[in-house]
């Protein structure tokens, strides 16, 4: 029965039928009342009738040309009120008018003007109380036999207010609105739709956890505001589970929520980092109408860069991988998203010399993003010629073409792992710093041809592989969280700054340099794995601690003891001092390496690694002998 009345919605000409019931039932009480309990008393029957008739036709007529009867009653809106008001002002003044016209021409008696008023306002007042009873009543049905989650919507604006009336009229969604929070000393203290205002302060939380509220829901345009204040921090912090919507404009119909309108805050918003704001002159002159070719294009890193190089309208873009799937999944991606846009996929090895010279030949690139590498630390430690071939080979291989065929800038995608580098992974990366750092002086001595740049950064948050996705789905599957060292801290940033970043670096790198990216303050992983428990919503998810991994450090460095930066025009962006090498020692001690890696010897390999880094110290590593 419950779901059947729900379900319904009244005809519009039974809505009409309503408020003439109404209307009547106004004019008939009124004047009983008027007339010490009779209906005629000192008027005529037929004046009765007439001033009946005339308010009844005028009114129905007045509701007709202004639509009251067209909504849903128990999704009625302010608006909605606004517009009964209207009307039936509209419809008693034209009665008014007709009746004291019929008055005067028939020499009927007349009413009083305060009858008149007496009966307006005690219709006014039942439409809307017939309005108000169908959506408390509506609201009270719904709210049975749940339990509703208890929540504060934080912001009292225009969205604030939207969102907790929403959420009040929403059969599908199962909050209860407590409370709203509010930043402005003006409302902090008043009510809301009959619920109070509080302040962002510590009884904040002293009174959501005497009303047993654990959720704030938090309004679309105050989540751009909040979101760099490091309050939703705060909110996590105090076990408060945090939740968005989409903008108003994509709810239905503008004004009703569902659950695919309701949002998690995800852990990236909770890094207390400004957005970053490039320098659109420069990427733009660099990309636009310029041929780029993108190696590691259907990674975390490549597919990020490829996505943001399409909005600079490039001449077109080549992108290399050699992991099929991927590829074509970014492929359908950018066909529906860019359709303009001009692009070759290409399934390849970098480590392949001949097919990358074919890819060369036939494309010419002006610009070469480099983001081709494997990059998982423990995987690496067990598969160390792989992580030569690939890293070392592939940049060798990819760096001497591109100089070949005269492309202008190639961008290395570099790590933080390859400062002070603990494990294969990391060291490899910084033999691929100094071979393009060596060949770019070696190119740059001669007629300046290609320019190399590097970017060096920490992770990435939600990369492929990266501890954001893991403790996702842990807590998933209820846990436990697992952690490798309770002190543990990584540089974080996003995939998309990163990006821009590069992009940035790379229009205005002008060889040889190697970038390093301002990457905030280092975060400890097990407080980012308490937080993404809570923001889950989870309770009793465990983190545990397994112990460092092999080739892995409590922290990461940008840069090494000897090491220095200077600043550039970006305030995000420094270029470190490192030390230089000669190309001809670099290119022979790469290609021992390069040969070494054919023979499968981890020990041989990684003793080479180490007179080629000498700063390469292996940490809870099988090589820590060497």
């Amino acid at each position: 029965m419950k779901n059947y009345l729900l379900d319904r919605v009244l005809p519009r000409f039974v809505i009409l039928l309503i408020d003439i019931f109404i209307l009547i039932f106004s004019f008939f009480s009124v004047l009983v009342l008027y007339n010490g309990f009779s209906v005629v008393s000192n008027h005529s029957w037929k004046s009765v009738f007439l001033f009946g008739l005339v308010l009844v036709v005028f009114n129905t007529l007045s509701f007709m040309l202004f639509r009251t009867y067209r909504g849903v009653m128990r999704f009625s809106s302010f608006r909605d009120l606004l517009r009964l008001t209207l009307s039936l002002t509209i419809g008693y003044l034209f009665s008014f008018v007709v009746l004291h016209a019929l008055h005067r021409g028939q020499g009927l008696s007349s009413y009083p003007y305060l009858l008149f008023i007496a009966i307006f306002f005690v219709n006014l007042c039942l439409m809307i109380l017939s309005r108000v009873v169908v959506k408390e009543s509506y609201e009270y049905i719904i709210r049975q036999g749940r339990r509703a989650i208890k929540v504060f919507i934080y912001g009292t604006k225009s969205s604030g207010i939207s969102l907790a009336k929403a959420i009040k009229s929403s059969r599908e969604l199962n909050y209860k609105v407590e409370g709203f929070v509010s930043d402005d000393p003006m409302m902090i203290g008043k009510s809301l739709l009959g619920h109070p205002v509080h302040a962002f302060d510590e009884q904040l939380f002293r009174t959501m956890r005497t009303k047993e509220v654990q959720t704030i829901m938090v309004s679309p345009l105050k989540m751009e505001e909040v979101k760099y204040s490091g309050k939703l921090a705060s909110l996590v912090d105090n076990d408060i589970a945090i939740m968005t919507t989409l903008p108003v404009t994509e709810w239905r119909d503008g004004m009703s929520i569902g659950e695919e309108q309701i949002k998690e805050i995800q852990i990236e918003d909770l890094l207390p980092r400004l957005p970053i704001k490039l320098n659109m002159k420069n990427v733009v002159s660099s990309i636009e109408n310029k041929r780029i070719m993108v190696t590691g294009a259907a990674g975390s890193i490549g597919s990020e860069i490829v996505r943001q190089l399409a909005k600079f309208n490039p001449a077109t873009l080549v992108l290399i991988d050699q992991a099929e799937t991927p590829l074509h999944e970014l492929e359908l991606e950018l066909k529906s998203s860019f359709r303009e846009l001009r692009f070759k996929t290409r399934v390849v090895d970098v480590c392949n010399r001949e097919r990358m010279e074919w890819v060369f030949e036939k494309t010419k690139p002006h610009f070469l993003f480099h983001a081709a590498a494997y990059k998982h630390v423990p995987m690496m430690e067990n598969n160390v010629p792989e992580a030569i071939q690939n890293n070392v080979l592939g940049t060798k291989i990819t760096a001497d073409l591109a100089v070949k065929h005269g492309t202008g800038k190639f961008v290395m995608v570099s790590t933080d792992k390859a400062v002070n580098p603990t494990n294969i992974m990391g060291c490899s990366k910084r033999i691929c710093e100094i071979y393009v750092q060596s060949l770019s002086r070696q190119v740059s001595a001669g007629t300046g041809g290609t320019q190399f740049i590097t970017t060096r950064f920490g992770n990435v948050l939600g990369s492929n592989g990266s501890v954001i996705p893991l403790f996702k789905e842990q807590i998933r599957r209820g846990g436990p969280v697992t952690v490798t060292h309770p002190e543990i801290i990584r540089y974080f940033m996003t995939i998309p700054e990163a990006c821009q970043l590069v992009l940035e670096a790379g229009a205005m790198g002008e060889g040889g340099e190697i970038y390093i990216f301002d990457m905030g303050s280092p975060v400890k992983i097990s407080e980012l794995a308490k937080r993404m428990i809570i923001l889950s919503g989870a309770r009793h998810v465990k983190i545990e601690y397994t112990g460092l991994r092999q080739g892995e450090k409590l922290y990461e460095e940008l840069l090494n003891d000897m090491e220095h930066v200077q600043p550039t025009s970006h305030d995000k962006i420094m270029i470190a001092n490192v030390r230089e090498y000669d190309f001809d020692v670099v290119a022979k001690e790469v290609d021992e390496l390069i040969a070494l890696s054919l023979t499968a010897d981890d020990r041989r390999i990684v003793a080479k690694m180490k007179a080629i880094v000498p700063e390469f110290q292996s940490t809870n590593s099988l090589f820590e002998g060497i």
